[in-house]
């Protein structure tokens, strides 16, 4: 039975991987400045283009559909390039695994940093997600897995209860509970406790993600503990540099105001 359901989960995974067409990142980062702006402890949110993606950034309602933990250069995992491995994800149908930076230079990105993290914990939180590499994904829950195949409207309540995917075992993980399992456990917050709140709905929300398995990629960027790093303004942004689409180079922007141009900053 075991195998016949790991069997039928790694079917509906593979149709849950599946990349939607047309798929167009909004502003993916320039992939040098991007590897330039990362640290070793940075959770790098992705705006992912596949099936679960989708529903996750419905359930959530935001634009990170996975998360992944920046590690630096893993030793003796590169790819076929040599690119070293950098990062530390848990994926649908593959389970923990280390990735390139390349493998998201074409998606929509956010670096998220943790605040005062010290240097220590920060090798103990990238030690305690390269040491779980081979963990597999939980796919013998084919009642949660089912409930990414159906997007139809779902009160606020649940959504995230439906985020949610595992059977408790602490070997298979989901890509936000890798890494909130991998912060906890140098005790670092990642959304606050919150004692007291006018809404109820809000408190029992937040009190219920105490568990990591219920953490989704969007409570990393709207922590109160984690700054948002992003690489374009971080190595410096002069809006003058730019070019515009419609204007000959060399012409300031001003001039062209003057004789009643304007036009969209070229790509």
């Amino acid at each position: 039975m075991s195998v016949m359901l790991d069997g039928i989960g790694r079917l509906i995974a593979r149709h849950l991987q599946t990349p939607v067409p047309g798929y167009e990142p909004f502003t993916p980062s320039d992939p040098e400045a991007l590897r330039q702006s990362l640290q070793a402890g940075d959770v790098l949110l992705v705006e992912g283009n596949n099936r679960i993606a989708g529903v996750i950034k419905y359930l959530t309602q935001s634009t990170w559909s996975h998360s992944a933990l920046y590690v630096g250069p893993i030793a003796d995992r590169t790819t076929e390039d040599g690119e070293p491995h950098v990062l530390i994800e848990a994926n649908v149908g593959e389970g923990v695994v280390s990735a390139p930076l390349s493998k998201y230079h074409r998606f929509h990105t956010r670096i998220c940093r943790p605040v005062g993290l010290t240097e220590a914990d920060c090798a103990a939180v990238c030690t305690y997600a390269v040491e779980r590499i081979g963990f597999a994904y939980d796919l013998k829950n084919i009642i949660d897995l089912m409930r990414y195949l159906f997007p139809l409207p779902v009160p606020q309540r649940w959504r995230r209860r439906l985020i949610a995917l595992g059977s408790g075992d602490p070997s298979r993980l989901i890509c936000s509970a890798l890494i909130a399992d991998a912060f906890r456990a140098v005790h670092y917050p990642i959304l606050p406790k919150v004692a007291t709140t006018r809404s109820r709905q809000a408190l029992e929300q937040i009190l219920e993600i105490r568990h990591s398995s219920l953490y989704c990629p969007r409570d990393f960027d709207i922590s109160p503990y984690f700054n948002v790093v992003k690489p374009t303004v971080a190595r410096g942004f002069d809006y003058k540099a730019l070019h515009w689409a419609d204007l000959p180079p060399g012409l300031e922007p001003e001039a062209a105001l003057i004789g009643g141009k304007s036009g969209a900053i070229a790509a």
